[in-house]
């Protein structure tokens, strides 16, 4: 392959999605790895005029930025926690990629701690390729109440060294990691989890938690008090983990996590996932986080497992045995009827089978503007990530960039200027 600086300028031309509105007859300019001029097609400079020109207008296409997926445990039938050589876990990042997420953060789950050791050091080795943007533990020290698709058995009281034996495994990539904050060495001070998350350049992700509202709000607090006394912290704010599931409901005389991380996001103090793929929560539940707190605080995630674009079947997430059907994934309900959730469908939801581009989808199908679903799933989980390259069509920021048709599905995808997946791709 030719480097950067050898490689053609290229025009994607169509309604440009930034992160200011959509440029209905839009270019996006990219000169080798780099975005090198965003704006309207008939504004283009001398320097890119003529390039613009020879690219014909395209109003049955968007152009976006390249997706960031904050929280994804697979696809394309490997999961990250199953994985065993960066080859594998290579391929569940690929399959994102291929469908529009540039930029993905690979999520393992609970399990006992030489396994988590030994998955994250995989890992490292696939992020320090550039294959993924960086590592999420969805446990270990969470709620055994609220497990969801998760080994209740694994879960251990909190443990700083552990979180910093994880770091260290971790190589720098340690973006997140999901903790219960009522659960005992979380958050109550001292050398807790999350001041060791914070000190490793790691951020706290409120969730799968059973805690009372006072609890979540005391742990953010928390998470507050440490980051702002980082020195160059990946962000100023903490996160939420996929804020409604795997959370003590919210109920006019008990709040809970919900009412409190909504608050803290409202107040700029936490940027909240949601799993936004017309299975894991109502149209109406996105619209109203939307509005309450703004696209600025609100990272669109798949929660994707190894079933991601793949057909229906049995998979695993981790230790757990896996059912999808009509493209749910669910636990599979043992003979003790361990893993029903009462639904009378089977066991909990066990993650999600969608890419980002497809929770955009339906997120844009909900009612929430293209320009907020957009800046959900691609600028705000970049500021999550400390990535300044990342997630905006903006000159000088990496070329990132996703061409769908009219109904936002993909047609081509770059990443770094390169063609990498889309329908013609």
């Amino acid at each position: 392959m030719s480097n950067a600086a050898e490689r053609p300028v290229v025009v994607e031309r169509g309604r440009v999605v930034t992160p200011s509105g959509v440029l209905t007859d839009g270019a996006v300019v990219i000169d080798g790895a780099r975005i090198a001029w965003v704006g309207a097609a008939a504004d283009a400079p001398p320097a890119w005029s003529a390039a613009v020109d020879a690219s014909p207008a395209r109003p049955d296409r968007w152009v976006l930025p390249g997706l960031v997926d904050l929280h994804n445990h697979g696809g394309g039938g490997v999961g990250f926690p199953d994985a065993v050589t960066a080859d594998e876990a290579r391929a569940a990042a690929r399959e994102h990629l291929r469908h529009g997420t540039t930029s993905v953060v690979a999520s393992l789950v609970t399990a006992p701690a030489a396994v988590l050791l030994a998955q994250t050091a995989v890992l490292a080795d696939l992020a320090d390729a550039g294959e993924i943007a960086g590592i999420h533990l969805e446990g270990p020290f969470l709620s055994a109440a609220r497990c969801g698709a998760q080994n209740p058995h694994d879960m251990l009281m909190g443990d700083a060294d552990l979180v910093r034996a994880v770091a260290d495994a971790a190589r720098g990539h340690l973006v997140t990691m999901t903790v219960a904050p009522e659960v005992a060495g979380v958050a109550d001070g001292g050398d807790d989890v999350v001041a060791a998350l914070v000190a490793a350049g790691a951020l706290p992700s409120f969730g799968h938690t059973d805690g009372t509202a006072e609890q979540v709000d005391a742990g953010i607090g928390r998470g507050v008090e440490r980051i702002g006394r980082a020195p160059g912290r990946r962000s100023g704010r903490a996160t939420a983990t996929h804020l409604f599931n795997g959370m003590r409901p919210w109920h006019h005389r008990d709040p809970g996590p919900v009412a409190a991380c909504l608050a803290a996001a409202a107040r700029g103090e936490l940027v909240v996932e949601l799993v936004a793929d017309g299975t894991h929560l109502a149209a109406g539940t996105v619209r109203t986080v939307f509005d309450l707190v703004g696209p600025g605080a609100v990272a669109l995630v798949t929660d994707a497992m190894a079933a991601a674009g793949m057909p229906d079947g049995d998979y695993q997430l981790g230790p757990m045995a896996v059912r999808v059907v009509d493209g749910v994934a669910r636990l599979q309900v043992a003979q003790d009827g361990s893993g029903d959730d009462g639904s009378g469908g089977g066991g909990s939801i066990a993650g999600g089978t969608a890419h980002l581009l497809d929770v955009v989808r339906c997120v844009v199908g909900a009612g929430v503007d293209v320009v907020d679903a957009v800046r959900a799933a691609a600028t705000t989980p970049a500021e999550v990530l400390g990535r300044r390259d990342l997630g905006a069509l903006e000159a000088g920021r990496r070329a990132d960039v996703v061409v769908t048709d009219e109904g936002l599905r993909p047609v081509r995808v770059r990443r770094a200027g390169v063609e990498v997946g889309g329908a013609e791709g």
